[in-house]
């Protein structure tokens, strides 16, 4: 599978992230100690500076919180995608993560548009979890 686009560095931290959305599945870290979600993976918690961490599966829905359209492409790989969505989602579970919103409409994206998870194969290594608007 050929892909032009930039990938992600997948270090010991988010490995475990990764290796579930090839799977079809959002997973994100769960502190043990104070029991919250974060996102980004990182070796510890953002909330109580625990490194007592696991990966949890989550519901994959959320809300938008913000969003933008892009219509310039960053660099030649990405010009047969404009216009594309890119948002920060707020997840169900409370983590806000960045991603992009797969639509062919993207004015239909609103502030507060309810999305859940679809997961895109960029690699055999590499599936993006991106978002769709929810019926």
């Amino acid at each position: 599978m050929s892909y032009d686009k930039p990938l992600p560095v997948i270090d010991h931290d988010s490995a475990p992230y990764w290796d579930a959305a090839r799977e079809g599945r959002l997973d994100i870290p769960l502190c043990d100690d104070c029991g919250q979600h974060h996102f980004y993976p990182r070796a510890v918690c953002p909330h109580c500076y625990s490194d007592k961490l696991k990966f949890d599966t989550v519901s994959g829905r959320g809300t938008v919180h913000t969003y933008t359209v892009s219509s310039r492409p960053p660099g030649p790989a990405f010009a047969d995608d404009v216009p594309y969505v890119v948002a920060l989602i707020d997840l169900e579970e409370g983590p806000r993560m960045m991603s992009r919103i797969e639509t062919d409409d993207p004015e239909a994206v609103r502030i507060g548009s309810e999305v859940e998870v679809v997961f895109v194969k960029a690699t055999d290594e590499v599936t993006f979890p991106h978002f769709k608007l929810a019926k």
